[in-house]
């Protein structure tokens, strides 16, 4: 016999599949659910359901989008030349933070992780490669996390993918910690490994 009121379990169990929120979390955020008005319930639960009926990924670059292309994609100031390559849309946030890039994206939404079932098929990088040969594209930042999925992405896309297009492939320079995110980066630390990215062939 469950502790819990059904409906209370169900919560908890589908709070739990979220990412970062172990059982204890998720529990705490069911009773905390629990005991706020209404109204406040109410208005989270409006606020998924909105952004799920409103939000979706960018048919170009893969950002997160409310339409059929992103802000930054039918953004005409940007430089069409250049794209950064990023693992997550939460990237670009932390890299447009900066001011220092003002060029294209491409979200490949994830990282190699063989180990957890995730290859180069269930990336976003057969469209990476469409886009270069589609696009008049001089250079590709390879802007992926510096820890082992990040480096494997970015040197599988490097070798892999990019190898046969005469364009430039840089990565971030030194300066962002090894096995880091770029979204705790500070925004020194990650403008300056964006104006000193080095050249990767």
């Amino acid at each position: 016999m469950s502790a819990y009121a059904k409906p209370v379990e169900i919560l908890i169990d589908e709070l739990g599949r979220l990412p970062g929120i172990g059982p204890k979390s998720a529990q705490r955020i069911a009773f905390h659910l629990l005991k706020v008005d209404r109204v406040d319930a109410q208005r989270l639960a409006d606020a998924i359901t909105v952004m799920k009926d409103t939000v979706s990924f960018c048919d170009r670059c893969f950002n997160i989008a409310e339409g059929a292309n992103c802000e930054i994609c039918i953004d005409p100031k940007r430089d069409d030349s250049v794209i950064c390559v990023v693992e997550e849309p939460k990237d670009i946030a932390a890299i447009e933070k900066t001011g220092a890039f003002r060029g294209r994206y491409h979200v490949l939404q994830g990282a190699i992780n063989m180990l957890e079932g995730i290859g180069p098929e269930q990336l976003k990088i057969k469209e990476l490669a469409l886009r270069i040969a589609a696009e008049d594209i001089s250079e590709v930042i390879l802007c992926t996390n510096p820890n082992i999925e990040g480096e494997t992405t970015a040197a599988f896309i490097a070798t892999k993918i990019l190898a046969p297009f005469q364009i430039n492939v840089t990565r971030l320079a030194s300066g962002l910690p090894v096995g880091g995110d770029l979204e705790y980066a500070d925004e020194l630390t990650l403008g300056r490994a964006l104006e000193g990215r080095q050249a990767v062939r």
